[in-house]
């Protein structure tokens, strides 16, 4: 199943909600590579196995299900999650674009665009696909409702 869309990040129509910069939204993203408990629902514990300047490779415990991922990144552009598949989990990758039309302009996106092992035509997958849809939209806004928080929380007035 290959799967885009685009979360805005600042509402233009609302002047009582802060707009957070590129730095900012970047900032969060890379916390969702070192610590991505507050943006996955579940997840217990995060390991970083190794590490450099433009990726990581974790282990991610979800109760007794292990995954093993890595991560990688271009610094201020993107960032992309990438696990195989394994008995317990489809695999798949999400790579995370920021998107920001006019170079000096507030308005700012993020792209998600999904790949996985799921099918979304062939046999049992292809009935959950729209859900699954459904649920990456919602964790999608939900992660930028949490790029917020850490924005916000990190800012110094």
């Amino acid at each position: 199943m290959e799967f885009e869309h685009l979360v805005e990040v600042n509402d233009l129509d609302d002047p009582a909600v802060p707009d957070l910069t590129r730095d900012e939204v970047w900032f969060g993203l890379l916390c969702r590579a070192e610590d991505p408990r507050p943006f996955l629902p579940g997840l217990d514990r995060c390991e970083i196995l190794t590490r450099s300047e433009t990726a990581v490779t974790r282990r991610l415990s979800f109760g007794k299900v292990q995954i093993h991922d890595a991560v990688r990144w271009q610094a201020m552009d993107w960032i992309c999650f990438e696990s195989a598949a394994t008995a317990d989990h489809p695999g798949g990758r999400l790579t995370i674009t920021i998107e920001q039309p006019e170079p000096e302009g507030a308005a700012l996106f993020l792209r998600f665009a999904y790949r996985t092992t799921l099918s979304e035509t062939v046999g049992e997958d292809a009935k959950y696909a729209d859900y699954v849809r459904s649920a990456y939209h919602q964790s999608d806004v939900d992660t930028v409702r949490v790029v917020r928080m850490i924005a916000e929380s990190t800012r110094t007035e």
